[in-house]
C-alpha cells in the first residue's frame, strides 16, 4: 500500500477575494495608463507617452505578481473583465485621474494589509512591495500635481514646457 498524497494547502477565501480585487485594480490601472499613453502620443506629448507606457507596464507586472502568488498557493486566479471607458481632456486631466487612481490603490492596499496582518501574515508580507510601490506612486503624482500648479494650463506652450520638464 502506497503512502497517500497530501492535498497542498491553499489561501482562505477572504484572502483570495482581497487579491482578486487588487488584481482587477491593477488591470484597470494598466488599461488606464495604456489609454493615457495613446492619448499623449496622439497629441504629441511624447515624453509623457513614454512615461505612461512604462506606468502601464509596471501595472501589468503588479498584476502578474498577484497572479503568481495566487497560483503558487494553489489558487487559479480569475482574470477580471475590464471595460475601460476612459477619456481625457488634457495632460493635467490625466495627472489628476492618475493621482486619484493611485491614491485609491494605496488606500485599498493599506486596508487589505490591516485585515491580512491579523488573518494571513504571509500574504501581508507579500503585499509589502505593493504598499511601498503605491506610496511611491502617490508621492510621484503628488509632485506632478504640485508642479502643474505652477503652470497656466490654458497656455499650450506652458503645458508643453511642463511636459518636457517633468516627464
Amino acid at each position: 500500500m502506497s503512502t497517500p498524497i497530501k492535498t497542498p494547502k491553499s489561501l482562505v477565501d477572504s484572502t483570495v477575494k482581497i487579491l482578486t480585487d487588487r488584481l482587477r485594480d491593477e488591470y484597470t490601472a494598466h488599461y488606464f495608463y495604456r489609454n493615457a499613453t495613446n492619448w499623449c502620443a496622439g497629441i504629441g506629448y511624447l515624453k509623457a507617452a513614454t512615461f505612461f507606457a512604462q506606468e502601464a507596464e509596471n501595472e501589468l507586472d503588479h498584476a502578474k505578481g498577484l497572479q503568481k502568488y495566487l497560483v503558487d498557493w494553489n489558487v487559479m486566479p480569475l482574470l477580471p473583465s475590464i471595460k475601460p471607458n476612459i477619456t481625457f481632456t488634457d495632460l493635467v486631466d490625466i495627472i489628476n485621474k492618475a493621482y486619484a487612481l493611485e491614491y485609491s490603490l494605496f488606500e485599498s492596499y493599506m486596508a487589505d494589509s490591516k485585515e491580512l496582518f491579523v488573518s494571513d501574515l504571509s500574504t501581508f508580507d507579500f503585499l509589502t512591495t505593493y504598499r511601498t510601490g503605491q506610496t511611491e506612486s502617490v508621492i510621484e503624482y503628488s509632485d506632478l500635481l504640485n508642479a502643474a500648479m505652477l503652470v497656466n494650463t490654458d497656455n499650450k506652450f506652458e503645458v508643453l514646457y511642463f511636459e518636457q520638464t517633468y516627464f
